[in-house]
């Protein structure tokens, strides 16, 4: 307000109104609908600290204020997030002290992978409470202590909502928890005798709290004050050892030992104790499983690197598995959790001596001891020189030299190869039944796939390239290297590739049902696509997106993203396959320009199309992604009434004609939340205008997703119109693993 004098009223709608000065334009109202025609609403601020509007001196409350808590919560208010309809219980800093505008800092829940606490900043986290283990958010350790005499927390985590509600035992005691300007999230309780609010707790409270202080796959030490407080989890080791070492800077994080592969060559876990678990974001959550049935799911699964009990109680239950980079772990004196990491035979070996040396030491360890080291140092030696002989001959083996790429231009990488599983020509030709008929699973410009099963069970995809294929030497080399680095649960898995004499083969994993376009553009197989399960691929496919923009090692972008790319497993989870065109950047860039435009009409950004510029193009082509999935129709679609209009073109009219849930697909019929399809709507047309400066990035889009939040207005999108190019699918048969790269040369004018 512009001074002190406002006028706070119920209108004759029902709705709460703030004035400024009697005037007739309100500054603020709650705007609700209230559905007794004429009825007494009535606003009272309740014993909680509650503001409450309510009708007919009913108990239905029409509007609340702990629904909308801005930077406090107070005991009994909800922080949380409803999975359902997306409405978020969120806390929002104020800009300054004097100021209650929307400063840069919130704290807020992500539901993705075993939902956790996080305070951001611009969403960036800056600090993670964890996910709640039972009996605390690991996060916050004091936790454990504080429940059972001072304060009662409730958690709520199921599939329509998660979230956690406090209040203290002492109905006297006052409190509150606020979200500060300056980063902090801190309780307060009220001092009667001194009239003022003393902090009881205050998060961050050590270097260690910050998130990812020591950079992935590493843990933090807050009561290491002598050294270095970061070291490298099992297995890994400093990835800039200079930096590390010397300098005392652990932003780079670790990376995996080189050894033996870890895919069945005697690898194992080493227990990490007493620490906040690696973010949970990325991991996957199965609440069915015992402790010992999630080490065997985890060993079984060579992509996972550690797992942990989900729930602490009662000598831990649930699984978490984590597949590809741990971030954010940190010890805790007490309350930490049991973290198991997937380390190779050399290394578990080495960890078995330290702690049969500890034993030793400790005069608890025999002859039966000895034994076993000495039969655990001979296994690791086996394992070693087994696969030390075993790369020899790979290598020697191997025709094509895979570190050496020619194409600097549009792949400028000179980093070295990371092992990765060669295969001869007979464990191939055995695993396919010599490529027959019946193991074929599609065909397309590229050559063929073929289902086949190693020696160990496990099911494989073959990608066997013909030699005039779309994908070429260079592009074989790319999506080996890119690939082997990559590990995310929405990224498809590569787990070798074999060369022999003429033929290039890739190995990936087996994915049964098939890619998202062979459900998608078929009306039978699109009737199996409910809104969850369309949703679900949404968001996972956009998490792959934004791994590799920002949260892998490498910055890649990959210029290929369409249905046919995009593959589903067993539980329908997305996986973004074909790397063969992506291009890696550099670590600061945010545009680059290449001479080679590949990709596929349709789905590639004008700028690029045109001129070879890349900024956003991945989020263009999830753009026109989301829109398919949302309709069932594909952009380049020419078997429409108006065949001159696309589907962007289609979606933009109905949006401005107020009409857009009319593109939703009509085998959906009414069951999905109009509310979430609407938004996903803007979303996409967000992702499609025609500036890349107005295209949000995948984290924008990955929190618009996720959270009910005011949507900027999308302006005009790119292409509204179909060109006269002929649109066709490269894949005859709905490829299961492997589609088509498509590789389009365009001149630019």
């Amino acid at each position: 307000m512009n001074d002190t004098s406002g006028v706070l009223s119920i209108s004759s709608n029902g709705n709460l109104i703030l004035h400024q000065n009697h005037s007739d334009m309100p500054i603020w109202s709650t705007n609700v609908s209230v559905t007794v025609p004429n009825a007494r609403v009535v606003a009272q601020l309740t014993d909680l600290g509650n503001l409450v509007l309510t009708q007919n001196n009913s108990k239905t409350v029409i509007w609340q204020s702990f629904d909308h808590p801005t930077d406090t919560l107070l005991p009994y208010a909800k922080l949380g997030v409803n999975k359902r309809t997306g409405q978020s219980w969120s806390l929002q800093a104020w800009k300054t002290d004097d100021d209650p505008g929307t400063g840069s800092f919130s704290v807020r829940f992500n539901t993705s992978g075993k939902a956790q606490m996080f305070a951001y900043k611009k969403n960036v986290p800056v600090w993670r409470a964890g996910s709640f283990n039972g009996e605390i958010f690991v996060g916050i350790p004091f936790m454990k202590r504080a429940t059972s005499t001072d304060y009662s927390i409730n958690v709520t985590d199921n599939d329509n909502e998660v979230g956690f509600i406090f209040y203290a035992f002492d109905k006297t005691v006052i409190m509150r928890v606020v979200a500060l300007q300056s980063g902090f999230f801190q309780t307060f309780l009220w001092d009667f005798d001194k009239q003022q609010w003393n902090r009881y707790w205050s998060g961050p409270e050590v270097d260690c709290d910050n998130y990812g202080t020591c950079g992935t796959n590493s843990n933090c030490d807050p009561l290491n004050y002598a050294n270095f407080k970061c070291s490298c989890l099992p297995g890994f080791e400093p990835r800039n050892p200079t930096n590390w070492y010397q300098h005392g800077d652990a932003t780079e994080g670790c990376v995996r030992k080189k050894g033996p592969p870890l895919c069945g060559n005697g690898e194992g876990f080493v227990r990490v104790e007493s620490v906040k678990i690696p973010d949970t974001s990325i991991a996957n959550a199965n609440m069915e499983m015992s402790l010992e049935e999630c080490e065997q799911e985890c060993l079984r699964n060579c992509s996972c690197s550690s797992y942990a009990a989900a729930d602490v109680r009662n000598g831990g239950s649930g699984c978490l598995t984590w597949y590809g980079t741990l971030m954010d772990t940190q010890i805790l004196s007490q309350e930490g959790h049991d973290l198991f990491v997937r380390v190779d035979a050399i290394e578990l070996a080495k960890y078995a001596r330290k702690s049969k040396a500890a034993l030793a030491k400790s005069g608890k360890v025999g002859i039966v001891t000895a034994c076993v080291t000495l039969i655990s140092l001979l296994t690791a030696l086996f394992v070693y020189f087994f696969w030390n002989r075993k790369r020899r001959d790979e290598i020697a083996e191997q025709e094509l030299k895979l570190d050496s790429p020619t194409d600097q231009e549009d792949h400028g990488d000179n980093r070295a190869q990371p092992s990765l599983p060669f295969f001869s020509i007979k464990t191939i030709m055995t695993a396919t039944n010599n490529f027959s008929n019946e193991n074929q699973l599609g065909q397309g410009g590229f050559g063929s796939v073929y289902k086949g099963t190693l020696a160990n069970g496990q099911e494989i995809a073959v990608k066997r390239l013909s030699q005039d294929s779309g994908q070429g030497t260079q592009e074989f080399k790319n999506e080996i290297k890119l690939i082997a680095k990559l590990q995310h649960r929405n990224l498809v898995k590569l787990v070798g590739y074999c060369i022999h004499k003429e033929e290039r083969m890739l190995i990936y994993e087996y994915l049964p049902n098939k890619s998202l376009n062979f459900f998608l553009f078929d009306r039978n197989q699109r009737m199996s696509l409910n809104w969850d399960t369309r949703f679900h691929i949404m968001f996972g496919i956009a998490r792959g997106l934004l791994y590799l923009h920002q949260d892998s090692r490498l910055k890649i972008i990959h210029r290929d993203l369409k249905a046919s790319n995009v593959l589903l497993d067993a539980t329908m989870n997305p996986k973004i396959s074909d790397f063969g065109m992506a291009r890696i950047f550099g670590e600061d860039q945010v545009q680059a320009r290449t001479r080679r435009i590949v990709g596929t009409y349709g789905y590639m950004s004008p700028e690029y199309a045109m001129v070879g510029i890349f900024t956003k193009s991945d989020v263009f082509s999830f753009g026109i992604l989301l829109l398919e999935i949302i309709s069932g129709k594909r952009n380049t679609d020419c078997h429409e009434e108006r065949a001159s209009v696309n589907l962007i073109g289609q979606v933009w009219e109905l949006w401005r004609e107020g009409k857009a849930l009319e593109i939703v697909d009509s085998t959906l019929g009414e069951s999905y939340p109009l509310d979430v399809a609407l938004r996903c709507i803007q979303i996409g047309l967000l992702c499609v205008q025609e500036s890349a400066l107005y295209r949000p990035s995948m984290l924008e889009v990955i929190f618009m997703l996720g959270n009910e939040v005011t949507l900027p207005s999308p302006r005009k999108p790119a292409f509204l119109f179909n060109s006269n190019i002929e649109h066709s699918e490269s894949s005859t048969s709905g490829d299961p693993s492997v589609n088509n790269v498509s590789n389009t040369t365009i001149s630019a004018r």
